[in-house]
């Protein structure tokens, strides 16, 4: 990434901001990524002018951090986009920073960024607000949580294209998976406008957003979680129509991650445009005689159990074989390589390991070992059956990064920024979701009331909670209703529990192999709290499912 570049990038560790104390320099810290095209256009555009170069490695300690691999760094410093491109004083307090910066615009910041360190020098850098230790608003979890963001739907929604915002456009899968069972129709409008934006007709797959807000610029380049987060998106779409207008997109994006990002051992983490090249804007013959695109083969604990995630619903909704056998196998890998007692490692490659214990790695290894269970039946995965091992992961998060109420998105320790506590509202979304998962399928309370008060941490500010995560919406209303709960004595893959993976809605459980008492062999039984109904057949399953489907 950096061979572009005339700048003197170090790593990030505590000898670079050692090097800046010692000189008494400031830091440049540059945030970038393998897919990020405009990353690579500002290496040769801005880092690569002699003069530039030249100035950032005489004035500054340059560091430069891949955001995927470090992603406690890109939570911390991101300025709205990649690439980030953000001075710090030497104790890693922000001074000031920007996005994409041009040769002028550098030289311009950099003589602003000396007049500032000249007359503060390390009191310059600020501690940002969501790092001063405050804890979130807590508060009780209410039907009024549902309510607002649902309302926000509409609020917030592009009646004039499709999706929410005004402007760039980001397609807010897990938004669309809130509003598929409250605004059913945005939900479907939005879908529309994703896949006639951002998919990919030639190879499949999804770009990452678009430029604008009518859909038509999209932003080339892909990456597993976008894809695996809209596979589930299109395919739970598929669910609710039964079209396949969203079953191709979501068939198209299983197809792309197995053909172009699987490494043979596991889900590459990304791919942008080849270099010099407008590669996505080829025709298939084009691109068969370019460079090839720029992928990140690093295999990341979290791309992949949502890669597993997606690909086993998918498999559950149609019997897709080639998506449960990839979705099986990067559960596998996960289980042999990245997870040891519960505890997740981000990615191991070439000799390097990422961090340990991210609370977004932890939630998504949970959520991919509750949807196994759910799809494949009563299997193992590295030696431990599929519960147990979802149990060792949300264990090893509670003991670890549970603190006073709610998670942090990891350890507590590092250099610079990475030494405060951060709670991130989206992240501690998905690990009460994975909890209620969790709950409903072992039966274990302790799970679902862990769950409850995270939810609860972030209560108190429920009116300032935007249609961005909503998915907040979703854990809220599931605390406050039985779970649906299917319970098949039949094993995976009978025409009962293939009935089951259909009919139920895309919030519910549905678990074979159950060995429930009382419940005789290829029966179901259908519950909602006290409100149970059996079926022995997939047409009275359906029935009994619409009887005590909580209302929405």
């Amino acid at each position: 990434m950096t061979d572009e570049t005339r700048v003197e990038w170090r790593e990030w560790g505590p000898d670079a901001f050692a090097e800046a104390r010692a000189a008494d320099k400031p830091v440049l810290l540059s945030l970038s990524a393998t897919w990020c095209e405009d990353c690579h256009e500002m290496d040769a555009e801005t880092y690569a002018e002699p003069r530039i170069a030249a100035n950032l490695n005489d004035g500054f300690v340059p560091i430069r951090v891949n955001v995927d691999r470090q992603p406690r760094i890109r939570e911390r410093y991101n300025m709205g986009g990649f690439p980030s491109t953000v001075f710090l004083a030497p104790d890693g307090h922000p001074i000031t920073g920007a996005t994409f910066i041009g040769p002028d615009g550098m030289r311009q910041v950099v003589d602003r960024v000396r007049e500032v360190w000249e007359k503060k020098g390390a009191d310059a850098g600020r501690l940002p607000r969501a790092l001063r230790g405050d804890l979130p608003p807590a508060g009780e979890v209410s039907p009024r949580i549902e309510s607002h963001l649902a309302g926000q739907l509409e609020v917030a929604f592009d009646e004039a294209h499709g999706g929410w915002g005004d402007a760039a456009k980001f397609p807010l899968p897990r938004t669309v998976g809130f509003a598929l069972k409250r605004d059913r129709s945005r939900a479907l409008r939005s879908l529309d406008a994703i896949r006639d934006g951002l998919f990919d007709p030639v190879e499949g797959g999804f770009f990452r957003y678009a430029d604008d807000a009518a859909w038509s610029k999209p932003n080339r380049e892909k990456t597993l979680e976008s894809n695996a987060a809209l596979l589930r998106a299109f395919a739970n779409g598929y669910r609710y129509t039964g079209e396949d207008a969203y079953l191709d997109p979501a068939a198209g994006t299983a197809e792309f991650l197995v053909d172009s990002l699987w490494t043979g051992t596991g889900f590459a983490g990304s791919m942008g445009p080849a270099a010099g090249t407008d590669y996505y804007l080829l025709g298939k013959e084009g691109r068969d005689n370019a460079p090839g695109p720029r992928t990140d083969l690093t295999v990341y604990a979290g791309g992949n159990a949502l890669a597993a995630d997606a690909l086993l619903v998918l498999a559950g909704l149609t019997d897709d074989e080639r998506a449960r056998e990839f979705g099986s196998r990067a559960l596998d890998r996960l289980a042999e390589d990245l997870v040891d007692d519960g505890v997740v490692t981000h990615f191991r490659s070439g000799g390097d390991a990422g961090e340990k214990l991210l609370l977004e790695d932890q939630a998504r290894v949970v959520a991919a070992a509750c949807r196994a269970r759910q799809v494949l039946g009563d299997e193992s995965v590295a030696g431990d059956p599929l519960l147990a091992f979802a149990a060792d992961a949300a264990d090893a998060a509670i003991d670890e990064l549970f603190d006073e109420g709610s998670f942090l998105d990891g350890p507590a320790s590092g250099e610079a920024l990475l030494s405060s506590p951060l709670r991130p509202l989206d992240g501690n979304v998905e690990m009460a979701n994975a909890l209620l998962d969790l709950a409903a399928l072992t039966g274990d309370e302790r799970y679902r009331e862990v769950a409850q008060e995270t939810i609860g941490a972030f209560a108190g500010a429920w009116d300032r909670i935007g249609v961005q995560i909503a998915a907040y919406g979703t854990a809220a209303a599931r605390l406050l209703r039985d779970p649906l709960v299917v319970e098949l004595n039949d094993g995976a893959g009978s025409d009962l529990h293939r009935a089951a993976l259909r009919v139920a809605d895309h919030e519910a459980l549905v678990v074979p192999e159950a060995d429930a008492d009382g419940l005789a062999d290829g029966t179901a039984r259908v519950s909602a709290g006290e409100t149970t109904v059996e079926a022995t057949t997939p047409e009275e399953l359906m029935q009994a499912v619409s009887s005590v489907t909580p209302d929405a």
